[in-house]
């Protein structure tokens, strides 16, 4: 396998698709890979080596490594660590900002026909790639998505992603905009192998979105007409630890919360598709400010959870929201008790 020589040149953030392009154009060559794996890198020291593994393992042998350091605080260690690999891998650096931007950059200097994203702590089984590519050959698909076991985290070990978040789906499909809207299916970033063209048709990832940056793009490539398609086979393994690019569950719902805000303010949808996803999202935002309500109420913060409940039940009133608002007022200690053993 042939890989591209290393740099640590800053790479300017300000450069245009049009320009990245072009000077993409000009590194093609007959020996061009058939993916990019792109790694955007912040705070993964301890981890950047097993991942790096996992990926120059695979059985599949036509890619390219892509690391972006996003001015991670830990870069000297983690050069430090990645030192055995630098003939072997495309390093860039820039200044913090984002995993957005981290993955735009990988995105901009990529070779390849195919793109595979993977977290700098994350893990890939041998057969990823492989199994990944025939996946998307058969189905003729522009995205294809695997399962992942999760580990790092005790009370999660030995249960999948897709058990988790998508318990009643087939072994393999298709995925549709309102399916990702109401969360019926979910798409997993690590597990992700998807077709360059399309990614950069629709403007990469938005850069002003800090968290969420993925979903936001699912939705785009789905509304753009490209073929986002899952298979239930778990090839890949998923770091759970609390300061990864995912946070926790707080931060997780608020961020599925700005990403309903930039549909409804600025996606070009027909007047019958607002009326469908704005709906979805409705019951959406009431079911997520209730959750955000119950891990308020957990944490002790009487008035954060009064205020998402009081949201969830203008969105959608029900019996819960009822019960909620008033244990708040009431017996917050109670709904305290209760929504710690249901979180």
């Amino acid at each position: 396998m042939d890989y591209l020589s290393t740099t640590s040149s800053d790479l300017d953030p300000r450069a245009t698709i049009a320009a990245a392009e072009s000077s993409a154009r000009e590194r093609f060559s007959s020996d061009a890979p058939s993916i990019s794996v792109v790694i955007p890198a912040y705070k993964v020291a301890p981890f950047i080596d097993e991942t790096l593994k996992s990926v120059f393992a695979q059985t599949f042998t036509d890619y390219e490594v892509i690391v972006i350091n996003d001015g991670s605080p830990d870069t000297e260690e983690f050069e430090r660590v990645i030192n055995p690999y630098l003939d072997r891998i495309h390093y860039l650096r820039q200044e913090n900002r984002g995993a957005s931007v981290a993955r735009n950059s990988g995105l901009l200097s990529a070779r390849g026909e195919f793109v595979a994203f993977l977290d700098a702590d994350d893990l890939w089984l041998p057969n990823y790639l492989e199994e990944q590519m025939t996946f998307i050959r058969s189905r003729d698909c522009d995205l294809a998505c695997a399962d992942a076991t999760f580990f790092g985290e005790a009370t999660i070990e030995s249960r999948t992603y897709m058990d988790t978040l998508m318990n009643d789906a087939p072994p393999a499909d298709d995925v549709t905009f309102l399916q990702l809207v109401d969360a019926q299916r979910s798409l997993i970033t690590s597990g992700v192998v998807a077709r360059r063209a399309p990614i950069m048709e629709v403007g990469l990832f938005d850069e002003t979105l800090r968290n969420a940056q993925d979903l936001d793009l699912w939705l785009r490539l789905a509304r753009h007409g490209a073929r986002l398609s899952y298979q239930r086979r778990v090839l890949l393994k998923y770091r759970c630890r609390p300061d990864g690019l995912t946070g926790d569950a707080v931060n997780s719902h608020r961020r599925e919360l700005r990403v309903f805000d930039k549909i409804e303010q600025s996606y070009d949808l027909s007047p019958q598709e607002r009326g469908k996803t704005i709906e979805v999202i409705r019951n959406r935002r009431a079911l997520l400010e209730f959750e955000l309500g119950k891990l308020h109420a957990a944490q002790g913060d009487q008035v954060q959870s009064r205020e998402s409940f009081v949201r969830a039940d203008h969105l959608r009133r029900t019996w819960k929201t009822r019960v909620a608002l008033w244990l708040n007022r009431v017996s917050p200690n109670l709904l305290k008790a209760i929504c710690s053993r249901r979180v």
